[in-house]
């Protein structure tokens, strides 16, 4: 096995990513518009492109592992490890080029996806102040405490000194 599988899955991943993080910004802006339709079309399409990324994650792993199964020298399947072990400095330069595009896509696509829910959380939050509104509670329709009401109450109409 070369390291060249080890390259196209790790590009693979990348591209992968990349998509989900095109996905991701589609869904901000429906996110912003507010189109609930909308949302669920994308949210499937985004689960199909998570299937894909399983499953390339998943022929990444076995090809890495055969990889190393091949390599006795390499003793860890990281990345960093077989960053050693590679003889050819263009394989090296590639495969860490690959690595960075990697972890630069996974990053922008988490600070995406924080994006995504810290506005649905803000949207949630307006929806919830918007039915405690419409629905006050039972305890907000007084005003004042109600030591007013028990205090009013104590007097007589009478004035009894009279």
């Amino acid at each position: 096995m070369s390291i060249q599988k080890v390259q196209e899955a790790l590009n693979s991943l990348v591209k992968l990513h990349e998509a989900l993080l095109e996905i991701s910004r589609e869904k901000t802006e429906v996110i912003k518009e507010g189109k609930v339709e909308k949302l669920q079309s994308i949210l499937v399409k985004e689960r199909k492109r998570i299937r894909e990324l399983e499953q390339t994650e998943t022929t990444r792993i076995q090809t890495v592992e055969a990889f190393v199964k091949e390599h006795p020298s390499v003793s860890d399947p990281s990345i960093t490890s077989l960053l050693e072990h590679l003889d050819k400095e263009e394989e090296k330069t590639e495969l860490e080029a690959s690595a960075i595009s990697l972890t630069e896509a996974i990053t922008k696509l988490k600070q995406q996806e924080q994006l995504n829910e810290a506005l649905i959380n803000q949207s949630m939050q307006f929806v919830q102040l918007s039915l405690d509104l419409m629905n006050p509670s039972l305890k907000n329709l007084n005003y004042g405490e109600g030591k007013a009401a028990s205090s009013a109450g104590k007097r007589s109409v009478f004035d009894s000194k009279a």
